[in-house]
């Protein structure tokens, strides 16, 4: 059997990184048309497929650039994502770092604080995960925990929350400083839409794991969530590191846009690298490749 050309086989794996796209797509589609049940508009409404794929990779290529120029600038980026349960913020995470090395973007997505880090200065378990030089951080919620989550649920007080409100203006000025580059996204989406998603996480099995108590219980605070959210971006928006709303009730949409949104905040250009050559091989008359026993296989099924 005669091996495949080599302009064959390249193809195929270009189509081969297609179909990952296209997989990661397919929980999203079956939401959309359950959504689209429930809310009386059709899918031809929401952002043309081709259209939505063909932006897609090409944002996705220019994320590649902003990284190498990053890594070439040794430029420190931190970039939060904030916003309701459900409001999209994982996705369009998913979709920024699918292309790009986890070396150099990587998420932060903080657990609920130990008893030691509660005693911690509030900011403290936050510091760690700053980026080096060359580095790019996404952090999924942040330290704004303290002005939504924690102030809603009680788990801080009344002052806790005056205290942040007064330091983090300082803490985000020293971090821009120091030479960090910080950029502050809050996802949109409305009352119903957040019923909505909520309801078809209910009825999708693979996505029940989505839905913590925490979650349940944000639905009923809606409007205190909603107070809370607009005291921080009031007491919150700084010149050094002002917020930006992503309208994300359509959620392709507010990928792209949020994506396009950030590569127009870093002024990059694209890093010239040498071409690579592959060494020759190298064969040693004295190897012999040993046989691997049948048990250690993997069973073909597919």
């Amino acid at each position: 059997m005669t091996e495949k050309p080599i302009h064959d086989r390249i193809h195929a794996g270009m189509l081969d990184s297609f179909d990952e796209e296209l997989e990661l797509e397919i929980d999203d589609d079956r939401l959309d048309a359950l959504t689209n049940e429930f809310s009386g508009h059709t899918a031809n409404e929401t952002l043309d497929r081709r259209i939505y794929f063909k932006e897609l990779f090409r944002l996705q290529g220019e994320l590649v650039k902003l990284q190498s120029w990053v890594q070439h600038q040794k430029l420190k980026v931190v970039v939060i994502f904030e916003g309701r349960d459900s409001a999209g913020k994982g996705g369009v995470i998913k979709r920024i770092t699918q292309r790009l090395n986890p070396r150099i973007c990587r998420v932060a997505a903080l657990p609920a604080p130990s008893e030691r880090e509660r005693t911690q200065w509030y900011f403290q378990r936050y510091v760690s995960h700053l980026p080096a030089g060359g580095e790019i951080v996404l952090f999924d919620r942040s330290w704004y925990n303290r002005a939504g989550v924690e102030r809603v649920m009680g788990f801080c007080t009344e002052a806790d929350v005056e205290e942040f409100f007064r330091s983090v203006p300082e803490f985000e000025r020293m971090l821009v400083r120091s030479g960090i580059v910080l950029i502050k996204y809050w996802f949109s989406i409305t009352d119903e839409e957040q019923h909505l998603r909520f309801t078809m996480r209910i009825h999708d099995p693979l996505k029940q794991w989505k839905l913590s108590p925490m979650d349940v219980e944000s639905r009923s605070r809606w409007e205190q969530y909603t107070k809370a959210k607009e005291a921080m971006l009031e007491r919150t928006h700084i010149t050094e590191a002002p917020w930006y709303v992503v309208q994300a009730v359509d959620k392709k949409r507010a990928r792209l846009n949020c994506i396009a949104h950030l590569l127009e905040q870093i002024p990059y250009n694209e890093v010239g690298h040498a071409p690579v050559v592959l060494p020759p091989r190298i064969h040693s008359p004295n190897y012999s490749r040993g046989p691997i026993p049948a048990e250690m296989y993997v069973p073909a099924r597919y």
